[in-house]
């Protein structure tokens, strides 16, 4: 959901607002480098990580983290820095941090920020920034990020007083979770961030119980006595914490729940209620649904997976800034899990109960053992190269039910949304719907630094490793046990297969057939290996898990294969 982003000017005060109203605040009466006051006041929110490519621009700040014990994890790419920072939000909805040299280091951190805009990542940038005192006389990587910053973010400013810089960093923390969460962008001039100065850090605001939106008692009513509803949930929902009530809701009224983007396993994927192979299904014989934290983007048709006879309700923290094809019958803005509640309470009070939509249920039930007996073939299929439905049957036999799984690529990855299953909130992560590739090395460093106890498995098509490959390297210097699996069909399938299909022939969609991508993570320092055959898969995951250290498994897939998909362009 977009944002009315704050420039400079409108985020000062917003600054000098959120320190009036916090109170009293912690801290002064010390003089500190504007660096330790950026550390310190990431310490004050709780911040433990900052990731980060090396450039003097940040060198205060970097010393501020030493001195302040906040870890700094380096990769090899600005873009992969605030990936990771974005994946480490993903999986504690807490604030992920990056910082970005001036310059091309924060450009080159631009597509990341739009992503974490479309999925209201919690993700905040610290840039560095050529000296005020020389602006304008073309310092080194001098240019004002604001302008162009701005419009993917919650708020931008630059901080031109070093006693200024705590109020700053701290509103940019607190905007960024602030529901509904978003990136947000502060930059640092050179000479004000090495400056000394005393300053005071303000207190992080309190958390206060949301209200439940307005018309909950209508939506209830028509929940209450449906046949055949549904439940479509998504992003928003997790950013909210919303799982709960979610599964609460759904299974005082007997709903079907039907998940995408990082709603995927806020209900068990073996819940009774859960479903994934009957969305066409449920959805457009639904009679009343309830879209929770999803836009009406082309995930769903842009509204046009609903039935025309579907009472559509939606539910968000604010209202939809998106131009559907079709509008909700009623749209409800407000605290996602107290609306949940009294949707739950409501309709109890209204005479909703389960046993209405027994039928309901169980017709979809055996339209999905219907959907998954019809898999078999592909999850068994033999061949050599091998079937990319074949790896997710070999690993979802290894997968922990806490294993956080990354997606990264077209085709390989679109299959893997399938047939991977999630059993908790934040065990799933994409691109999301702005679709950028190469985020899945630094979402899994970001995930991987958050849990270090649980699997990490990445999940790339070959297409995809070339973007951010080199990111094996970081996780071998930082000692992160991440697995990554590779779909190598030589081929950007997700182009190939459509221009055939359009033209007869394809053009700028091939890559080098079979490519060893295996031997540049073990140059990396990574466990490596190379699957050819089906029976080779199963004990190359198994030493891959164990390895203790990053590993890339190099799967041969069989660039015939057409993953069966709707245009999605338009």
């Amino acid at each position: 959901m977009a944002t009315t982003p704050r420039t400079s000017g409108q985020a000062e005060q917003a600054a000098e607002d959120a320190t009036q109203a916090a109170g009293t605040p912690e801290g002064g009466g010390e003089s500190f480098h504007g660096g330790r006051l950026v550390a310190q006041t990431l310490r004050s929110r709780g911040v433990g990580r900052l990731f980060t490519l090396s450039g003097g621009h940040l060198f205060s700040i970097y010393d501020g983290c030493k001195a302040e014990g906040i870890e700094v994890i380096d990769t090899r790419h600005e873009a992969s820095a605030t990936w990771a920072a974005e994946g480490y939000a993903k999986a504690t909805r807490e604030a992920g941090v990056c910082a970005l040299t001036a310059g091309p280091g924060v450009t080159n951190g631009m597509s990341p920020i739009a992503g974490a805009q479309q999925n209201r990542s919690p993700l905040v940038v610290l840039g560095g920034r050529a000296p005020e005192m020389r602006w304008g006389s073309g310092s080194l990587q001098e240019i004002d990020h604001v302008p162009f910053v701005a419009p993917l973010t919650k708020s931008a400013a630059t901080v031109k007083d070093t006693s200024h810089i705590p109020r700053f960093t701290a509103a940019a923390i607190d905007e960024a979770l602030a529901q509904p969460s978003g990136p947000t962008f502060i930059d640092y001039p050179l000479d004000v961030v090495f400056q000394e100065a005393e300053a005071e850090i303000p207190p992080a605001p309190s958390a206060g119980a949301g209200a439940p939106a307005s018309g909950a008692e209508q939506a209830a009513a028509l929940l209450a006595g449906a046949e055949r509803p549904a439940i479509m949930a998504g992003t928003g929902l997790y950013w909210a914490r919303g799982e709960e009530e979610l599964l609460a809701l759904a299974e005082a009224l007997g709903i079907p729940v039907f998940l995408n983007g990082m709603g995927r396993g806020c209900v068990p994927a073996d819940h009774e209620l859960c479903f994934s192979r009957t969305r066409g299904k449920g959805l457009k014989e639904a009679d009343v649904a309830l879209v929770v934290g999803v836009p009406l983007d082309f995930r769903l048709a842009f509204g046009g997976s609903f039935g025309e006879e579907t009472k559509l309700l939606s539910l968000d923290v604010a209202e939809s800034e998106l131009t559907a094809t079709r509008q909700p019958d009623l749209a409800l803005v407000g605290e996602i899990p107290a609306t949940l509640a009294a949707l739950r309470e409501a309709a109890a009070s209204a005479g909703g109960a389960r046993g209405r939509t027994d039928r309901w249920i169980s017709a979809l039930r055996e339209a999905e053992t219907e959907k998954r007996a019809a898999e078999e073939g592909e999850l068994n299929d033999d061949r050599a190269p091998l079937h990319p439905v074949r790896v997710y049957k070999e690993l979802s036999e290894v997968l922990d039910r806490d294993a956080i799984v990354i997606g990264d690529g077209g085709d390989f990855v679109s299959y893997a949304g399938r047939y991977i299953n999630t059993y908790q909130p934040g065990c799933w992560m994409d691109p999301g719907p702005y679709g950028c590739l190469g985020a899945g090395p630094g979402q899994a460093i970001g995930a991987a630094t958050a849990h270090p106890d649980r699997q990490i498995c990445l999940l790339l098509g070959d297409g995809a490793f070339g973007f951010s490959g080199m990111e094996f390297d970081t996780m071998a210097r930082h000692g992160l046990p991440v697995v990554g699996i590779i779909g190598n069909n030589g081929i950007w399938a997700l182009e190939h297969h459509p221009m055939k299909f359009l033209y007869g022939y394809s053009i700028a969609a091939e890559l080098r057939p079979a490519t060893r991508y295996d031997q540049i993570a073990e140059a990396l320092g990574c466990h490596s290996e190379l699957v050819e055959r089906p029976d080779q898969l199963r004990p190359a995951l198994d030493r891959a898990f164990s390895a203790g250290k990053p590993a890339l498994v190099n799967v041969l897939t069989d660039p015939e294969v057409v993953y069966p998909r709707k245009a999605v362009l338009a």
